[in-house]
């Protein structure tokens, strides 16, 4: 009576090179977020210098008039870093081993609105 052992095959190099089904998610998910956030960003953006209304731009608190400073810094800076992430995310091969860094771009597209949408909810007192 014989017995056979199967030893476990390493993962081929091939799979690594494998084709990802999955890889439009991330870059699609991304770019359907950045439909609604980009715009709203924009506009909420925009319209944060009539937080400035009632205290005028000269005696507004100086909290309020850095994360003013911030917001359109952010606006006029930060479409750069999102086109390019999200260009990325569109861009890397669609590889297996190439997913986290797809994942990871799609979310930092996503960062410079978020981050202006954030410091517009959280505008301190004038």
């Amino acid at each position: 009576m014989t017995t056979q052992h199967i030893a476990a095959q390493p993962p081929s190099p091939s799979d690594a090179a494998e084709r990802d089904p999955k890889a439009w998610i991330a870059p699609l998910v991304a770019t359907i977020l950045l439909v609604f956030l980009g715009p709203a960003a924009l506009l909420l953006g925009g319209l944060s210098a009539m937080a400035t209304d009632s205290c005028g731009p000269d005696d507004c608190s100086p909290a309020l008039n850095t994360q003013l400073s911030v917001i359109y810094g952010t606006l006029s800076y930060g479409s750069l870093p999102t086109l390019a992430a999200w260009l990325t995310a569109w861009a890397l091969p669609w590889q297996r081993r190439w997913s986290p860094w797809r994942t990871a771009a799609a979310l930092t597209a996503l960062l410079p609105p978020l981050f202006v949408l954030l410091l517009v909810f959280t505008l301190p007192a004038p």
